[in-house]
């Protein structure tokens, strides 16, 4: 076999750890989209569904900020440029909510009910974001009063049913989680302004309904 020059094999081996890759994943988002991103915590290199954080029950491996912490989120350029050159697999985290998209998630196979739901009703989806348990459909920033009266108008809100708003984050794709990579079930479109995205009044009502009907009402431990 051929060996393949020097030069050649480190890019090679950077494209197989994810580094240029996430990187300019990180930058699309911060720079381009001006969405507040900073790196998430990693799996543990001892095995794949635990996370690199001190926490030995994780429910979330891999997906989550932990060193910096979410107040860190940014989009400075240089900041996304240093984190992601120094840890070039790390996966991508959205600092959702505060001018930046908010999500819904919810189970994958609700989800894919859900979103089958919302396509026959000729509903508008932005992106959505999978891993692979849970579905995340972003939405536009609310308020907790607003998210509040359109739950209570629901005649039941499944346990498994997550908000991530002011506060809370998601993992965006191309990361490599604990629990395993992160895609887009629908990417967004391309260009260089930030993908439009629904209010959340648009879906709650579709995935509650999807949540029902699959049976999926408690809680994710």
């Amino acid at each position: 076999m051929r060996e393949i020059p020097g030069r050649r094999r480190r890019l090679l081996s950077r494209r197989n750890d994810g580094g240029p890759e996430m990187l300019s994943a990180a930058l699309t988002f911060a720079t381009a989209w001006r969405w507040p991103v900073l790196p998430g915590a990693a799996a543990d290199p001892r095995g794949r569904a635990r996370c690199g954080c001190p926490d030995p029950e994780c429910a979330v491996p891999g997906a989550h900020p932990f060193d910096p912490g979410l107040l860190a989120a940014t989009t400075d350029e240089r900041m996304v440029r240093w984190w992601w050159t120094n840890r070039p697999s790390a996966p991508v985290v959205l600092a959702t909510g505060g001018g930046a998209p908010c999500a819904v998630s919810l189970p994958a196979l609700a989800a894919a009910r859900a979103l089958d739901a919302l396509d026959r009703a000729g509903m508008r989806l932005g992106p959505v974001v999978a891993s692979p348990s849970r579905w995340a459909i972003l939405v536009a920033p609310y308020s907790m009063e607003q998210l509040g009266e359109l739950l209570y108008a629901q005649d039941f809100v499944p346990g498994s049913l997550r908000f991530h708003g002011d506060g809370g984050y998601i993992a965006l794709p191309p990361s490599e989680t604990g629990e395993g990579g992160i895609r887009w079930e629908r990417a967004p479109l391309p260009g260089s302004a930030a993908p439009w995205v629904p209010g959340v009044e648009a879906v709650v009502g579709a995935v509650v309904e999807a949540l029902t009907r699959t049976g999926v009402s408690a809680p994710e431990l």
